[in-house]
């Protein structure tokens, strides 16, 4: 998953990103909140946690001006402020959850995957389309027909999850660019054909019936004709 980090104070700043990153979270930083607002607005993360004390724009204005706009992306609060009135206007805001500083990391991850499963729209941590799964867990693609599981990289992973979550949908070569490698990646477009490759090369390694398929001059689309 793409996580979007919003937190001014550059210690907590560094330490989440690290804390995120070791659990293998993409994830992109902003420090105030005229360019955080920016970001949330991309629709291209999975998860956006906001501080609400930020320079330019506090994260209860973030969270209501990405709402009005249409955003979706899961919010998750992170705020010195305990008392009631404030966890009750961020919620108003348009935020999904609110956690108080200091926090327990434990506690933090956990509110995460939450969230990352209501995105997802799994609660065992098992995305499914057609004749393939995908465990969130361990990057495990498996088909259910032929019983073939293989574990996938990273961005193969992130590739079919994302296909999976807008299955029925034509995705860009620019969507996909910016979702698995980000707006500020020096990654040529060619990598996500490379990539796109690869995964192909996996689903037919486990004897998928579902393919990945390129709609000419657009961009790619999960789709499985045979079942």
């Amino acid at each position: 998953m793409r996580i979007l980090l919003i937190e001014d104070e550059k210690r907590m700043a560094q330490a989440l990103c690290e804390i995120l990153r070791l659990e293998k979270y993409e994830v992109d930083h902003y420090d105030n909140g005229i360019d955080g607002l920016a970001a949330i607005e991309s629709n291209i993360y999975d998860i956006a946690i906001l501080d609400v004390m930020l320079p330019g724009m506090n994260g209860f204005e973030i969270a209501k001006n990405a709402r009005q706009k249409g955003t979706v992306t899961p919010i998750l609060m992170l705020t010195a402020k305990a008392e009631l009135d404030d966890k009750v206007t961020g919620l108003d805001s348009g935020a999904d959850d609110y956690l108080t500083k200091p926090f327990m990391t434990k506690e933090l991850l956990a509110r995460i995957r939450a969230l990352g499963r209501r995105t997802l729209g799994t609660t065992d941590g098992i995305l499914s389309f057609a004749d393939i799964t995908l465990d969130t867990g361990t990057l495990t693609l498996t088909c259910t027909t032929s019983g073939q599981g293989v574990r996938l990289s990273e961005k193969e992973y992130r590739i079919l999850e994302y296909l999976i979550a807008n299955s029925g949908q034509i995705l860009t070569r620019d969507q996909l660019s910016v979702k698995i490698w980000g707006f500020e990646s020096d990654s040529e477009y060619n990598n996500v054909e490379v990539y796109m490759s690869f995964t192909r090369k996996k689903l037919a390694f486990v004897q998928a019936k579902t393919e990945i398929k390129a709609v000419r001059g657009i961009g790619y689309e999960l789709r499985c004709d045979d079942v």
